[in-house]
């Protein structure tokens, strides 16, 4: 009840060749693959863009150095909380 069916497709597939014919038909389809070929490639030089800024702005930091006698804290935590973990001498 009002979606397409497989008739209703095959009849406007069919009027779409008629009216374009098949050469015409093809070339339009080769030029929208170069199309999404082009756009994907596009895309693959900005993320090796990022990826080569993210690498020299690594390499330009120096190494955060972590005194050792101050334990690490790898508690979980959520980003929205504001209250800081409680530590080890303090009563839960």
């Amino acid at each position: 009840m009002g979606g397409f069916s497989i008739w209703h497709i095959l009849i406007f597939a069919v009027i779409v060749l008629l009216l374009f014919g098949g050469n015409r038909f093809s070339a339009m389809m080769g030029d929208v693959a170069k199309g999404l070929k082009s756009f994907k490639q596009g895309m693959a030089d900005e993320d090796d863009e990022k990826r080569q800024r993210y690498d020299e702005q690594r390499r330009s930091e120096p190494p955060r150095q972590i005194r050792q006698d101050e334990p690490i804290d790898v508690t979980p935590r959520r980003e929205d909380s504001a209250a800081p973990p409680p530590r080890d001498d303090q009563a839960r």
